[in-house]
């Protein structure tokens, strides 16, 4: 019986301090979301969700299955950020509006086009400024990314989504794409090609980003989305995208 408690005691003390050791992974996570919240969210916010998935990961982890804690803990603190998010509802009604009219645009404007619309084209449809475009973009690859009930479509969701290939690294298919993204990415403006080459080619946080560009991080994670638009549709003309019905 004299055993029990020391036991039970060297198991939170390990608990304890695999959930300290991995505060600074905690940080990362939440800082490469990119997530351009309202006023009324603050990074702690996503910070004490992102806590409470750390901690369901120490207290579930299972080291005999041969996994590494930092890998299941990535996953369990970024599915609590996006929980989170989900249970405060935080899209305003006008914000919401404003991303259905964006999809409304896009698909009108890509079946008579035959492909995705502009970023220009769209602004200039929606009668709104490059900025204001920026803002709503990003609501909606947040609001897809949440997967809300009464989010964008899958279609506008896929062009604000990071491009990657299903296919096995190495395979003829994963090379081209390879190849296709380099190209892309240096066909983008001088500012969004920092952007993408700092987060993913140096993995820097959205803030050191904004420290490099003298930016804000909200600022950052619009150009990183207006971004990813631009690769998208890129890459759907380069690989010829399915005709519009």
């Amino acid at each position: 019986m004299n055993n029990q408690p020391i036991t039970t005691s060297m198991a939170e003390a390990e608990r304890e301090k695999l959930i300290l050791d991995h505060i600074p992974l905690l940080h990362h996570v939440v800082g490469r979301m990119c997530f351009d919240l309202p006023g009324s969210i603050e990074r702690d916010d996503l910070l004490g969700f992102g806590m409470l998935g750390l901690i369901m990961a120490a207290d579930s982890f299972e080291p005999e299955r041969g996994l590494q804690f930092s890998t299941y803990a990535f996953s369990r603190i970024r599915g609590s950020v996006l929980d989170g998010l989900r249970r405060m509802d935080f899209l305003p009604r006008g914000r919401r509006e404003k991303v259905r009219a964006l999809d409304r645009v896009l698909r009108n404007l890509e079946q008579q086009k035959g492909q995705p619309p502009a970023i220009e084209e769209i602004a200039e449809e929606l009668n709104c400024s490059a900025e204001e475009l920026d803002e709503v973009m990003h609501s909606a690859r947040i609001a897809g990314c949440i997967s809300l009930d009464d989010g964008p479509s899958i279609e506008l969701v896929q062009m604000l989504t990071d491009p990657r290939s299903e296919d096995p690294v190495g395979s003829a298919e994963w090379e081209e794409m390879k190849r296709l993204l380099i190209d892309v990415i240096d066909e983008l403006p001088e500012q969004e090609k920092l952007v993408i080459t700092l987060y993913y080619g140096e993995e820097l946080l959205l803030k050191e980003i904004g420290e490099v560009l003298d930016l804000t991080e909200s600022r950052v994670s619009q150009i990183h989305t207006r971004a990813l638009y631009r690769m998208n549709r890129a890459i759907r003309s380069a690989l010829g995208a399915p005709e519009a019905v």
